[in-house]
């Protein structure tokens, strides 16, 4: 089992995620370089945080024109699975590889902080491990969370039930005051219709260790591992 963690020119979060599969989860994990065409001999991929190009022009739209971006448009056909974290989100958003877009905070300030989450379903690859309605304490650091879409994108989303994370209380209550970016229906992380693309605002790698004030992030990580060993590997051509 091998996972690749794409380092974009600005990735800052993928050492974290490297560290939190590798040193913790004892799997596999390579660095993948923005201008590799080639997912050769990987089973799953993730794209991190950061700010891929400086985020110049809009988050993700100059990062999605990187030739690794067709490679994992092609891998995604096949079945691999894909985990966008905070800026990886908004770079699948503005692929194409998952619907709606990711807006400025209400506020228009950055927000740097631990919240709460809500798992709003077990059946992707991303959140097997996990209990529906868990609660989990993760931090978030972007300003541009936002979470947008219109009415029918949302209303395929919860007839899909493609809403994976919703910004939520300590005891799992949704409340306008614990969303923090003014995200759309308190969206926190969504997937794709086929449920091998997940996106998710807030940090899981960033909570992987009792030292860094949580070890809820390890939910994320551990449903991607054992996930994958219990399906055969994406047929990548």
């Amino acid at each position: 089992m091998k996972i690749g963690i794409v380092v974009f020119p600005g990735s800052n979060c993928d050492h974290d995620a490297q560290h939190a599969l590798s040193e913790i989860l004892h799997t596999s994990a390579e660095f993948i370089w923005h201008q590799s065409p080639d997912l050769t001999g990987f089973d799953a991929v993730i794209l991190p945080g950061g700010f891929a190009y400086g985020d110049y022009l809009r988050t993700g739209a100059i990062a999605r024109f990187s030739p690794v971006m067709i490679a994992i448009a092609r891998f995604v056909r096949c079945g691999g699975l894909v985990l966008g974290i905070c800026n990886g989100f908004q770079i699948l958003c503005e692929a194409g590889l998952l619907p709606g877009a990711l807006m400025r905070n209400k506020g228009l300030r950055f927000v740097c902080r631990h919240l709460h989450i809500r798992v709003e379903t077990t059946a992707t690859p991303f959140t097997s491990a996990a209990r529906p309605g868990q609660v989990l304490r993760v931090p978030i650091a972007h300003a541009e969370g936002n979470y947008v879409c219109d009415a029918a994108t949302l209303a395929g989303l919860k007839h899909n039930n493609q809403i994976i994370f919703r910004y939520c209380t300590p005891d799992g209550r949704l409340n306008p005051a614990t969303n923090p970016n003014g995200s759309l229906d308190a969206i926190a992380g969504i997937c794709n219709r086929e449920r091998n693309v997940m996106g998710m605002m807030p940090h899981p790698e960033r909570a992987v260790e009792a030292a860094l004030g949580s070890i809820d992030g390890l939910v994320v990580f551990r449903s991607l591992v054992q996930s994958l060993a219990r399906q055969p590997a994406a047929a990548v051509s």
